[in-house]
């Protein structure tokens, strides 16, 4: 999973793919970019060369002296076992809307399958099923994504409206940001449960400011059709969201902005020096962070979404930094727990496209197989396979 790795995407659909079929599966974590360890199994050559994945075959004497060099105190790697294919599902409308969605972009790509579950879905208690949630390009505040300045007379902002209104009233709920919240905090139950959530854009901040704004009108009248609580913010209750506090709402109905938490409107950087850093954890110590970092590159180009990258100094102390600009003072990539579970947060829309507009195409990944900034969604599919070692303290 170095640089020799000719399609590092499908690579982990092959691991996904081989643990499908009860063949252990180890990753090595810091060795050549994280690379999958396989017993020989002709079944599973045959599948790397099908999907054109770069694979080495490797002599017993040569593995168990990679094993030695791998479980050595002073080295930072280690070894964690893939024992399960996790049951994924993807947040997701079931209406087609003018935008394509990262996850499933490289679900698909990876050739790893997934089920798509949306409000009625959450509510009727089916995320119990899975073991990994994607939250979709989403709005749990209940403002339609803050499109309606720009998209309010286009046909499928109005047949989202029309579609999340009949949904909500379905269900029993006055308003859509009412049934928004309750799934928001249907997904909080299932990640504290020992789920595992991950977020992309405005998948991120707008599911911990509804949160926080539990119980409070946060939104203006042509989204629900009434007036906002004008002392919604000193109304924020901060020990309900996940990763963010401190945060400021953005009241103005007519920004393509939530609140304060995205840097997008107010960061000093272009598609020229957008770039951002992994951090280096100890694997031997640091199980978790180091496997949702494992990379070919530590330093991985910026892209943009609604929901860019995060505010540092509205991050909790309680969430584990993944990769930042430091310069600029922002986070892209978190990670934290909650319960039992966990989640993870990765800032922008999609990876190799710095600036995507609704209404572009998807992007192609037969153009980018070796994607660094797709594989950090990769990482997060393949976590909840992994063993868990007990803490040592």
């Amino acid at each position: 999973m170095d640089e020799d790795q000719k399609n590092h995407l499908k690579a982990y659909g092959i691991a996904y793919w081989t643990i499908s079929k009860q063949v252990e599966v180890d990753w090595l974590l810091n060795y050549r970019g994280g690379s999958f360890l396989i017993k020989y199994n002709k079944t599973v050559e045959d599948e790397c060369k099908i999907r054109a994945v770069s694979y080495e075959v490797l002599a017993d004497a040569k593995v168990t002296n990679l094993l030695n060099e791998i479980s050595d105190p002073s080295v930072n790697m280690e070894m964690v076992k893939l024992e399960k294919t996790p049951k994924i599902a993807v947040y997701s409308p079931k209406s087609k809307l003018p935008w394509d969605d990262a996850v499933t972009l490289v679900l698909t790509y990876a050739e790893i399958p997934y089920d798509v579950i949306y409000d009625d879905d959450i509510l009727q208690d089916k995320l119990s099923k899975y073991d990994w949630l994607h939250l979709h390009h989403e709005d749990f505040t209940g403002q339609y994504g803050r499109f309606w300045s720009s998209f309010r007379y286009a046909t499928w902002y109005q047949e989202d409206v029309k579609n999340q209104e009949a949904l909500a009233k379905r269900m029993g709920y006055k308003k859509v940001s009412q049934m928004k919240l309750d799934v928001a905090k249907h997904i909080k139950e299932y990640c504290a449960g020992g789920g595992f959530m991950f977020a992309m854009c405005s998948g991120t901040d707008s599911f911990d400011i509804a949160l926080a704004a539990d119980g409070v009108d946060i939104c203006a009248a042509m989204f629900d059709g009434d007036a906002a609580d004008p002392n919604a913010q000193s109304k924020l209750d901060y020990s309900k969201s996940l990763a963010f506090q401190n945060f400021k709402l953005d009241n103005n109905p007519m920004n393509y902005e939530f609140s304060d938490i995205d840097v997008t409107n107010n960061r000093g950087l272009n598609e020229s020096n957008d770039y951002f850093t992994l951090f280096d954890f100890s694997a031997k110590w640091d199980l978790v962070p180091t496997m949702l970092t494992q990379n070919h590159d530590k330093v991985i180009k910026g892209f943009m979404g609604q929901t860019t990258a995060f505010k540092k100094s509205l991050i909790k102390t309680s969430v584990t930094v993944l990769g930042e600009n430091k310069g600029a003072a922002e986070v892209r990539y978190l990670h934290g727990e909650i319960g039992k579970g966990q989640f993870t947060f990765y800032g922008g829309h999609d990876p190799e496209d710095y600036q995507h507009a609704v209404g572009d195409p998807p992007t192609d990944l037969n153009l980018h197989p070796n994607s660094a900034g797709y594989r950090l969604i990769l990482n997060n599919v393949l976590f909840p396979a992994a063993k868990k070692k007990p803490q040592k303290t």
